[in-house]
């Protein structure tokens, strides 16, 4: 009897790590492919590159929102009951259920598209840019239409445990929206008229191309795996949830969770409709002036620093389920052990990564954006140091949640916007570009004060042992920074940064440089151990740290 509940056990393990292998290495080379386009669209954009950016980023942030409030959390919920019939034997239920929410996402997504193409005029006239950017806005709305539905067969791959269609249909709708953006970009400023207008609402409507990608990814592995024609043929079935019931359910558990995961766009998204117009009322630079300062403070940044935050957010995500049991085992100790064990993890990849990348701040900004200005460098300098207040944000967010404590959690989201409404005007007429870090760097600084110290309120953290890890870490990072500001510095006597290759030289060699120092220490203090297991002592063996 004990085999076979091990070998149960063992096969779902091996299933689970499979997906996670799927899933991890999808994500990874979406983001990969999701930042390296940007290096030949910049360069065919010309003159026009930074304003177009920012166009392109502001639609992108408006229509992230919409994305994430028409879904409401039930591809999850349509998951784990997908998960749940199979695992009773009633695998038409799991059909019918799914083609339900099909419809329903259908509807959905035609709700949310609407209110977009709507309040598209008003948002673009809200951001300082009506008449540029309303054709960006336009061009966004299709792929809201089919979002929530095509979500919803993502959800069913993943209640069955199947992420391998999940992630090919990822990594594809990234694939066929960068091939689009960049095969449109060309052709328009290379080959056709050369209107940088036309060719970022192109790269804008790519989403909708390369969601169409996905849905035929995902309905062909339905097809191949005979799921289609039972999903198409469903009949209604009597089962435990209606779809009602579930969801009013899922609103419920997903209101908090979407309502903390907005926070970092809802603070971009103040910056957007604030910044251009009190800027326009306060200085004589014109628009497209704005426009281009406005990708260099936010922009151009964000595609390398989110690309830092969703990795530090998934380490210091790991443990997040097993919080959640822990508490409600009512296991006070191995619940504060592993929120220690979270922050832990944030530090050690969050702290070197702001030092190495603010050292490196002008070779990394040009390998993507070609030669800069310093007034660039400097805005992208403090979009890196607001790396660790966005880290900390998103995982004392997201564990304060999994203690149960969703409503003062909403409490102080609101106190914290309302710090940033209030203190996002005064702020831009006294320091201009810089008012925006500001107001957002105090917003979430209390917003991190309060979530703090009720988690240690409900669980008790260990705070010496979050210091001592803290200090730790600084002074590995302090002794990986200064080898990397002495390569760096040799490099510059030798070969100036001035291009994309001088730059990805600088990058690879004093980057590199402090790669091997933080390894190095990182073994010798035992730090690399909670970032790679038990790997970590093979690798203090290869190199004979001892």
């Amino acid at each position: 009897m004990s085999e076979k509940v091990e070998l149960q056990q063992s096969k779902e393990q091996v299933t689970m790590a499979r997906g996670l292998a799927w899933l991890t290495a999808g994500n990874i080379l979406s983001r990969l492919l999701g930042v390296a386009y940007i290096i030949p669209w910049y360069i065919w954009l010309g003159e026009y590159r930074a304003e177009a950016n920012a166009l392109f980023s502001m639609g992108y942030q408006i229509y992230a929102n919409f994305l994430l409030i028409s879904s409401a959390g039930l591809p999850t919920a349509i998951a784990k009951q997908v998960a749940k019939y199979n695992v009773l034997g009633k695998e038409e239920a799991a059909f019918y259920l799914v083609k339900v929410f099909f419809k329903l996402m259908l509807i959905f997504g035609v709700i949310f598209a609407g209110i977009m193409y709507i309040s598209s005029p008003w948002l673009a006239d809200a951001s300082g840019s009506r008449e540029k950017l309303i054709p960006v806005m336009y061009s966004l709305v299709p792929p809201i239409l089919i979002f929530p539905a095509m979500s919803i067969l993502r959800g069913f791959f993943q209640g069955r445990h199947d992420m391998k269609p999940y992630a090919i249909s990822q990594l594809a709708e990234q694939l066929v929206r960068v091939v689009w953006i960049l095969a449109s970009t060309f052709i328009i400023m290379k080959l056709g008229n050369g209107n940088y207008i036309d060719a970022v609402v192109q790269s804008t409507f790519a989403a909708f191309v390369g969601m169409l990608a996905s849905v035929g990814i995902l309905v062909y592995a339905l097809w191949k795996q005979g799921y289609l024609g039972k999903l198409l043929h469903a009949k209604k079935q009597k089962v435990s949830v209606n779809p009602g019931q579930l969801i009013k359910e899922t609103l419920k558990d997903a209101v908090p969770i979407i309502i903390l995961g907005l926070a970092i766009q809802l603070l971009q998204l103040i910056d957007q409709v604030t910044f251009i117009r009190v800027m326009e009322q306060i200085t004589h630079i014109s628009n497209s002036k704005l426009l281009e300062l406005y990708s260099f403070m936010s922009a151009n940044p964000n595609k390398i620093t989110m690309m830092i935050i969703a990795i530090s957010l998934s380490l210091g995500s790991v443990a997040i389920p097993l919080i959640t049991e822990k508490f409600v085992q009512n296991d006070k100790k191995a619940t504060a052990d592993l929120v220690t064990d979270n922050l832990q993890l944030l530090f050690i990849f969050t702290i070197p990564a702001i030092v190495g990348t603010v050292l490196l701040a002008r070779p990394l900004y040009s390998v993507f954006y070609g030669p800069s200005k310093d007034i660039e460098i400097t805005l992208f300098i403090w979009n890196l140091f607001m790396i660790l207040p966005l880290g900390l944000y998103s995982v004392l967010s997201v564990i304060i949640q999994a203690i149960f404590e969703n409503k003062r959690a909403i409490l102080y989201f609101v106190l914290g916007m309302l710090v940033k409404l209030v203190l996002q005007v005064p702020l831009i007429l006294v320091f201009h570009v810089y008012g925006p870090f500001i107001s957002t760097a105090i917003s979430l600084a209390l917003m991190i004060y309060l979530f703090y110290r009720r988690i240690d309120q409900v669980v008790g953290i260990d705070k010496q042992s979050v210091v001592a890890d803290v200090v730790t870490i600084s002074w590995i990072s302090a002794s990986m920074g200064v080898v990397v500001w002495l390569a760096a510095t040799l490099l510059h006597l030798l070969l100036p940064v001035s291009g994309y290759v001088s730059s990805f030289i600088h990058l690879t060699l004093a980057g590199g440089a402090g790669i091997l120092v933080f390894v190095y220490l990182t073994l010798k203090t035992r730090q690399l151990d909670r970032l790679i297991g038990s790997r970590a002592q093979l690798l203090r063996r290869k190199l004979k740290v001892s």
